[in-house]
């Protein structure tokens, strides 16, 4: 999976490339929006991808019991909780963190929890539906919310669009 999004990333830039030279003006706006709307699939859909790939488990498993599976997989070995719980954080953070810089509407915290944990939702039951031999956890949905609201939290600075410079006050005074 990794090779395979390294590999596109080059795809991912000419997209980018693209997507704003064809918008009005071409500047720094169409460039911003160009970036999130790539950078929102190109960071999402190989981990919602990974996800609903064939598991391990013996049959479809549900797990609604909130923390359950968080304090089993914290108690493995130190790699394989912090590769499962970043993980869990990752899926989502790109929305998170691009979401609000696309979309005015989403520049809310809790508008992007609440959209990452309904997505994380949908993957879950996708996973039973589907009987891909995984576990479909609650705690996946709340690792995978957490995550993109972080992700939005650290972006937060970025969401709204730097206000224009005040026009030159000795040409306005001039002038009037």
């Amino acid at each position: 999976m990794v090779v395979i999004t390294v590999a596109a990333l080059p795809v991912a830039a000419a997209t980018v490339w693209v997507l704003a030279r064809r918008r009005v003006g071409g500047g720094a706006p169409a460039w911003r929006t160009s970036v999130a709307e790539v950078g929102i699939v190109y960071g999402t859909v190989p981990w919602v991808w990974m996800i609903m790939l064939r598991g391990d488990e013996d049959g479809a498993v549900v797990s609604l019991v909130p923390l359950r599976d968080l304090v089993t997989v914290l108690t493995d070995t130190p790699v394989a909780a912090t590769v499962q719980v970043v993980g869990n954080l990752l899926v989502f953070a790109a929305f998170g963190f691009l979401a609000p810089l696309r979309f005015a509407a989403l520049a809310s915290v809790s508008r992007i929890l609440a959209l990452a944990a309904g997505g994380s939702v949908l993957v879950e039951v996708a996973q039973y539906v589907l009987r891909l031999d995984r576990v479909s956890s609650v705690d996946d949905v709340l690792l995978n919310a957490a995550g993109a609201g972080l992700a939005a939290m650290v972006s937060r600075r970025w969401w709204r669009a730097p206000a224009e410079a005040p026009a030159d006050r000795s040409t306005a005074t001039a002038a009037g």
